[in-house]
């Protein structure tokens, strides 16, 4: 698989590429942020911790089913700055998953929403021919800065969900797109 490339004029390049072990450093640093572990549902403490995540990323890669990218500035010397995901795919079913997060020192930036968008792209240009139809996104309820940037990233909101306890404690939003939207 070779890395996705945004290139945009009004906003600098992302390189997205399948989790390495050699981001295990990063991860680590990423995951020492509060409001990363807020949000996220991942606990990723200690250098064994993120091995076993980037592993986990790279079984769901073999299998076929997630699809997990970290997310990379190639203008602050490829640092990570997120990590967008596309799971739960399944041939001939009409709807997948996406996921993302973004390192505290790059929010703000529009990172989110640019790798959103081009993990999207992806998404449908490689398995919309295989039946996906719709991408659905979903955050705590709570979220605000998620609900932007489903907006910025056109994924229309759906509905609420309920609380799920123990992984999804909190009521949540279900944001929708369309492959041909």
């Amino acid at each position: 698989m070779s890395d996705i490339v945004i290139l945009r004029t009004s906003a600098p390049a992302l390189i997205l590429r399948p989790w390495r072990m050699e981001d295990v450093p990063s991860l680590v640093e990423a995951h020492r942020d509060p409001v990363l572990r807020r949000w996220t549902g991942s606990a990723v403490e200690e250098h064994a911790d993120a091995v076993r995540w980037v592993q986990a990323q790279e079984r769901g890669w073999a299998a076929g089913e997630r699809f997990g990218f970290a997310v990379l500035d190639p203008s602050a010397d490829t640092s990570l700055v997120g990590n967008v995901v596309l799971k739960d795919v399944t041939p001939g079913q009409a709807s997948a998953e996406v996921g993302y997060w973004t390192a505290a020192h790059a929010r703000g930036r529009g990172v989110a929403p640019r790798a959103l968008e081009a993990l999207t792209s992806w998404a449908f240009d490689t398995f919309g021919t295989g039946g996906l139809e719709r991408l659905e996104l979903l955050h705590q309820a709570d979220n605000a800065a998620s609900c932007r940037v489903a907006k910025k990233s056109g994924y229309d909101f759906d509905r609420t969900l309920p609380a799920l306890p123990p992984g999804f404690p909190r009521e949540g939003h279900l944001h929708v797109r369309r492959g041909d939207a």
